[in-house]
């Protein structure tokens, strides 16, 4: 008998020691502990991508197994809903559509035995995204998901003959958008302005990720005029950051009596007196001198040279003169 208890607590001491080793070795334990985590990770991803209840949207709550508690509802100026026999307003802007279920369900407890309830936002109207200016089909977008600049900006056809080289995006801070944890409360009133150039977008470069009640608006190409001795006295669209002599060319060139100094007039805000700058194209020419950037709204005035007027007068008198010379020569 002895011996027998003897064999059956080896064999059991045995088995607990391989069953433990077998555990620290069990790759198959090591994936499904990975599958696991992936998982979790993975619904926290799809948490934060699911649309949540805005403002402005529209609702429709059933309830399985009491369909005569169904309800149709518009959430409320503060953000809550009211439903037939709930204990009180169940606020539902900025939760997805499960959690608002679960909170409606756990209301309902009092009186049903396990409530199952479902929420499905029929109407989704509080993520709307505004384009304006110098696009092709400016307008409200209501976009259910998350949305960057480039694409916003393609819904709305693209940036028109007309548009410039930057946009402005006006972030609002409206009270429509649900805030992440991270962010910082902006005020209602509060509006933050960011700039970009629309070749930078359009590449890639930067592109934001859009918030709900965001104002897109892509700018005018700016004008410079360009006056005086030139072949094309006019306005020149500003596309891109444009210099002196390219404006000049933009103009067609000088005439051939006009000065190689040339002024740019310019507008200064709060300022009553504009400021002139003076530049000499034989120098921008050599590299002794830069080619400035033009502003907006910049005026080059181009005189022209006395002393080359004169000079043509005489050559034209000269050129009309040699026909009659000619004809006086026997």
């Amino acid at each position: 008998m002895k011996v027998f208890v003897r064999i059956l607590t080896v064999f059991v001491m045995s088995f607990v020691i391989g069953a433990a080793v077998f555990g620290q070795n069990d790759p198959a334990g090591k994936e499904t502990d990975k599958a696991a985590t992936q998982t979790r990770n993975a619904q926290t991803v799809n948490e934060s991508e699911l649309y949540r209840i805005g403002y402005q949207d529209s609702l429709d709550i059933q309830f399985i197994r009491h369909p005569e508690l169904n309800q149709k509802v518009n959430i409320n100026p503060d953000g809550s809903i009211i439903l037939g026999r709930a204990t009180a307003p169940i606020m539902a802007v900025c939760r997805t559509e499960r959690e608002l279920a679960d909170a409606i369900a756990k209301d309902y407890q009092s009186f049903l035995k396990k409530p199952v309830v479902s929420v499905f936002v029929s109407e989704k109207k509080s993520q709307s995204y505004g384009v304006i200016g110098s696009v092709e089909k400016a307008g409200t977008f209501f976009v259910n998901r998350r949305i960057r600049l480039l694409e916003l900006l393609a819904f709305a056809g693209g940036p028109n003959k007309e548009a410039g080289s930057r946009m402005i995006v006006a972030r609002t801070g409206s009270t429509s958008a649900c805030r992440d944890k991270e962010e910082k409360t902006v005020d209602s009133d509060d509006m933050q302005l960011m700039s970009y150039r629309i070749k930078d977008v359009i590449e890639g470069k930067q592109n934001l990720w859009m918030k709900p009640g965001d104002i897109i608006s892509v700018l005018d190409a700016d004008e410079v005029y360009v006056y005086g001795n030139v072949k094309k006295v006019g306005s020149v669209k500003m596309k891109e950051p444009i210099t002196l002599t390219q404006a000049i060319v933009s103009a067609e060139g000088l005439t051939p009596t006009a000065k190689s100094k040339v002024r740019i007039i310019r507008r200064v805000d709060g300022s009553a007196e504009p400021q002139e700058f003076t530049f000499d194209l034989k120098d921008i020419e050599k590299k002794k001198q830069n080619d400035p950037y033009l502003e907006p709204n910049d005026i080059v005035a181009i005189s022209e040279d006395s002393s080359k007027v004169i000079l043509r007068g005489f050559m034209k008198t000269i050129q009309q003169g040699v026909p009659s010379l000619f004809y006086r020569v026997p």
